[in-house]
């Protein structure tokens, strides 16, 4: 009797169930992500703005004296010194005497206010914001170590009234200039990609 062997194929059973389409999952997930990127975009492009204002609005009241923080009539262009009510006034730290002797000088008065104008208008255009972290920074380091903060009393031995022996005002500005520039945020409200293509600028990228 002749036994006659059949190959049998399982091809195993299959169950058609319904899933939820992989693409729009992925496609919900994208557009939450690109909702979460873009909002964390503006609001860095807020922040460049809003600090750039800071210190365009500085440089402005110093020059003009709009009766703020310098007073009416005793602004640069009527002969007043930025720097000699500031410096001249710093009764604590290391510097104390350094700084006394910077106030009102010229070369001091200069790069002071020159320093003001380019960090606002590179914040506010989103231009240079690697130059204007770097040199808001050094202003910012500088004027820390004027009000230095660290000190509980002055030379005098009246008290400080210092809120914060570290993180005031000053250090917070320093990093948010560090943030705005690592993480590019001249690219919204401003004119940081067209900067960027500039064939000067994309062969020294420093100048982002």
């Amino acid at each position: 009797m002749a036994v006659h062997n059949h190959s049998q194929h399982h091809t195993g059973l299959r169950l058609s169930l319904p899933r939820r389409p992989r693409t729009a999952s992925a496609a919900t997930a994208a557009s939450e992500t690109g909702a979460a990127t873009a909002f964390g975009a503006h609001a860095l492009a807020g922040l460049r703005v809003l600090l750039g204002f800071v210190f365009l609005w500085a440089f402005l009241d110093k020059t003009f004296g709009f009766g703020y923080a310098t007073p009416s009539g005793r602004g640069w262009i009527d002969g007043g010194s930025p720097t000699r009510g500031f410096l001249g006034a710093v009764a604590t730290g290391p510097m104390e005497s350094v700084f006394h002797s910077w106030a009102g000088a010229a070369w001091a008065d200069w790069l002071f206010m020159l320093g003001l104008l380019g960090i606002g208008v590179a914040l506010i255009a989103g231009i240079g914001l690697r130059l204007a972290a770097v040199a808001g920074t050094v202003m910012t380091a500088l004027m820390w170590m004027a009000e230095w903060p660290p000190a509980q009393h002055l030379s005098d031995g009246s008290p400080s009234m210092s809120t914060n022996p570290f993180a005031d005002y000053h250090f917070v500005y320093a990093v948010a200039l560090i943030v705005l520039a690592a993480t590019g945020a001249g690219a919204t409200w401003g004119l940081g990609r067209l900067w960027a293509r500039l064939p000067f600028v994309s062969r020294n990228r420093w100048l982002l």
